[in-house]
């Protein structure tokens, strides 16, 4: 069974390009599109118990309004969400993708995630939420913490959708990276596309080594690809090679060290999504 796409929508400007991503996605897989959006548990329910602010002896129909107010905000709330899931749909039906289901969930997003990627072949979502700061280039607060919980592929889509030609495969032998090569190799998404395939290690024959595992996987099913050797730290040259060689889109592992390491050091997984101006496709 042809497993389907699963978009993360919360109506922040990287929606539209959300759509875009999925489309492109969804005509070179053939796959049926589910649009998600998920309410907090707050704010499926409003903002609270906003009486218990309210010193003893309020009047009764002050607590009778908020509890409307409450109540009112909730519902406007989950309006806005199905005019998020609406509005989606009709613009990928417009770019011509028919099989398009929406969801409205309200709970936990981590375990929406969980929930919907058993049947999920892929995972589409911003690079950043709806409250994120553009100015500080902090990444979604969301974005991490789906990609480290997936099991399937995540699409981290930038703000505008180009033609994707040309991919680069970054290859440093892990668990994760080996993932992204596999993925490379079998799925219909990247068929007939220019491949680049980047180690960074230096000039010697364990980059030479991995290259050559790569692209001989590569060609193994009739894609080849260009081996590149970098040497440097990794979230500086890679995305140097990116906009030297216009890269189109990057296929990578996702968050190869551990959590604690990454706060301490930075991670090179985070500061490609951030530097790189087109779409990742991360797994871990």
């Amino acid at each position: 069974m042809n497993k389907h796409i699963v978009a993360l929508l919360d109506g922040s400007i990287y929606s539209a390009s959300v759509c875009e991503h999925c489309a492109w996605a969804a005509s070179r897989l053939g796959s049926k599109l589910e649009l998600l959006h998920v309410l907090g548990r707050r704010e499926a329910s409003g903002s609270g118990d906003l009486s218990g602010s309210l010193a003893l002896g309020a009047r009764t129909a002050l607590l009778q309004e908020l509890a409307a107010l409450d109540e009112q905000r909730a519902k406007l709330i989950n309006q806005r969400g199905r005019a998020i899931l609406d509005d989606a749909r009709a613009m990928l039906e417009k770019a011509g993708i028919s099989n398009v289901e929406t969801r409205l969930r309200h709970g936990d997003l981590l375990e929406t995630v969980e929930e919907v990627q058993a049947s999920a072949g892929l995972l589409v979502m911003g690079k950043r939420g709806e409250a994120a700061d553009f100015a500080t280039g902090h990444l979604g607060s969301n974005l991490e913490r789906v990609v480290r919980i997936s099991k399937v592929p995540v699409l981290v889509a930038s703000r505008a959708l180009q033609p994707v030609r040309r991919i680069l495969l970054a290859f440093d032998g892990g668990e994760a990276s080996r993932r992204a090569l596999q993925f490379l190799v079998s799925s219909p998404l990247y068929a007939d596309m220019e491949i680049l395939v980047a180690s960074v290690g230096g000039m010697n024959d364990a980059t030479y080594g991995l290259l050559a595992e790569a692209q001989g996987k590569l060609e193994a099913v009739g894609r080849p690809a260009i081996g590149v050797p970098l040497v440097g730290a990794p979230e500086q040259v890679l995305p140097q090679l990116v906009v030297e060689r216009k890269i189109d889109m990057v296929v990578m592992g996702a968050y190869g060290h551990g959590r604690i390491r990454s706060m301490l050091i930075g991670s090179t997984t985070s500061e490609m999504i951030r530097t790189c101006l087109i779409p990742i496709l991360l797994l871990r």
